[in-house]
């Protein structure tokens, strides 16, 4: 029985051996339409133009080709169905068994041009339709909808004797019901005059998890647009909370990606973090602020682990290591754990940050979206407030609090020296509260150190409790009604006090 493709592409990339293994070994004729037809005759494939099967010349400059009964007939008819094969068969209309087609790049126009007549010139209506048509008969027609897919269709005709499974046919339909929604999705957000008005996010699901947070919780790991790129090198399957947590560390590590530094965080929040001359003596470092906290925990690196850290690393219990590589003998000694789950991160540190671009929330009220805060420091708005002014290490260290601050819970107080954090404490309820619990932590330690702060302080009661420890300089983002009160009481105490105008609240 001859078998009939129509192929219409803008990306033609491996078409000319996926049309020619279709031709010559599995025997389709192949129709197609203006470019595409004339790349297969270039490449000695032989075609039949859409307008020698519709009895009409492409119109209007090409944007009316395949719109025709002749071609979405021979799509749609189900010929299994006595009546529709029939019917095609009087009319001298013969049916498709496959649709290759990919789309005009609107989603890539987009990001180069603004223009809106470029943008509405780039809108595909043929493809969409053609690839909706065979999706939605894939009971008889295999629709191709990305040039990834060449093979498996090749392979899927070889191992079934020219045929291609129902299986095949259904998940093939299934991928272009989602790539035309896709498409569809992207040109009514940027033509919109709101741009946030329509927001639709695509997410592919990558797997199954164990559980969510708590065992009674099922979950499933989802793959955006953008993702990390891994490899999994060693221990059990990466958990919800896993992934969470390694998302936290490296958002921490990725602040200082192009300096050695080390974050331990322990559920979703910060326990030691630190900068070094050496990777190995940032860990170290980061590992002295709490160990106990540390225990159970997960640690990202923004360099290559070194045979050292991994003899530490081995001798207390994690959760996950992740860096961007490991020396042949530090993977080995880590490997010896085989419960530790080993990553290397393929994706480098300073495109990390800026793999999301929104955070989401789902309630009962709505769905809250956000831009991620990626705000950096503004020489505008940094300013020393106090009349004792930061040495220029106080003012590295200051800003070594501030980026860390920035990824603990509200309220989060963050004290540091030397590029090390000394105590971390989130999430309470009153800053004070966090203030006192941070500087308790610390202990001694906190003598001549810095306290970051994500807010204002509301009142001067956290001036005094830092003045008690002997703390040397404050930073936090200022814009309180007791803004003055509370630098009049921090010239008391002799703190240099800077200001950001910036605010990093993580609910």
């Amino acid at each position: 029985m001859k078998k009939r493709a129509i192929i219409s592409v803008f990306d033609k990339t491996n078409l000319a051996d996926f049309a020619k293994q279709l031709t010559e070994k599995f025997c389709y004729e192949i129709v197609s339409t203006g470019s595409t037809a004339k790349f297969l005759e270039e490449n000695n494939i032989k075609t039949t133009e859409v307008s020698k099967v519709t009895g009409t010349e492409e119109m209007l400059s090409g944007k009316v080709k395949t719109l025709h009964p002749s071609i979405h007939a021979g799509i749609l008819a189900d010929v299994q169905n006595v009546k529709e094969a029939k019917e095609i068969a009087d009319k001298n209309i013969e049916a498709f068994q496959m649709v290759v087609v990919n789309l005009y790049p609107f989603e890539k126009v987009a990001k180069e041009e603004h223009d809106e007549q470029t943008l509405i010139d780039n809108i595909d209506i043929g493809g969409v339709a053609l690839l909706r048509a065979g999706a939605k008969n894939h009971k008889n027609v295999t629709v191709v909808s990305s040039i990834n897919q060449y093979d498996e269709v090749l392979k899927n005709l070889e191992e079934n004797n020219g045929e291609t499974t129902v299986e095949l046919r259904r998940g093939l339909a299934l991928d272009a019901f989602e790539t035309t929604s896709k498409y569809d999705a992207v040109i009514m957000s940027e033509l919109s005059e709101d741009k946030e008005k329509y927001r639709t996010f695509f997410l592919n699901k990558e797997g199954g998890l164990r559980y969510g947070e708590n065992p009674h919780q099922s979950a499933n790991l989802y793959k955006n647009t953008e993702t990390a790129d891994y490899d999994f090198l060693n221990g059990k399957e990466l958990s919800y909370n896993n992934i969470l947590d390694m998302t936290s560390a490296l958002n921490i590590v990725s602040e200082f990606f192009d300096v050695p530094a080390a974050a331990i965080v322990k559920h979703n929040t910060p326990c030691g973090v630190a900068l070094g001359k050496s990777i190995e003596e940032a860990y170290l470092k980061a590992f002295d602020t709490d160990p106990i906290s540390a225990f159970g925990g997960i640690i990202a690196f923004s360099q290559p682990v070194n045979k050292e850290i991994a003899k530490h690393a081995s001798s207390v219990f994690l959760e996950v290591l992740i860096a961007p590589d490991y020396e042949p003998e530090a993977l080995e000694l880590l490997k010896k754990k085989k419960n530790l789950r080993i990553i290397k991160l393929k994706t480098p540190l300073k495109e990390f940050k800026n793999l999301v671009e929104k955070d989401i929330k789902v309630t009962p009220f709505g769905t809250l979206v956000q831009d991620v805060d990626r705000k950096e420091l503004d020489k505008d708005t940094f300013k020393v407030v106090t009349k004792n002014k930061p040495t220029t290490e106080m003012v590295e260290d200051m800003v070594f609090a501030w980026k860390v601050a920035k990824h603990v819970k509200s309220n989060a107080i963050v004290i540091a020296k030397d590029f090390k954090t000394l105590a971390v404490c989130g999430g309470q309820t009153s800053r004070i509260d966090a203030m006192e619990i941070a500087l308790n932590r610390a202990c001694d330690a906190a003598k001549d150190a810095v306290v970051a702060s994500d807010g204002f302080f509301p009142a001067i009661d956290n001036i005094q409790a830092a003045a008690q420890c002997r703390i040397a300089g404050i930073i936090q983002p200022g814009g309180s009604i007791k803004d003055k009160e509370v630098i009049d009481a921090a010239d008391k105490y002799g703190i240099v006090m800077i200001t950001t105008g910036i605010r990093h609240f993580r609910h």
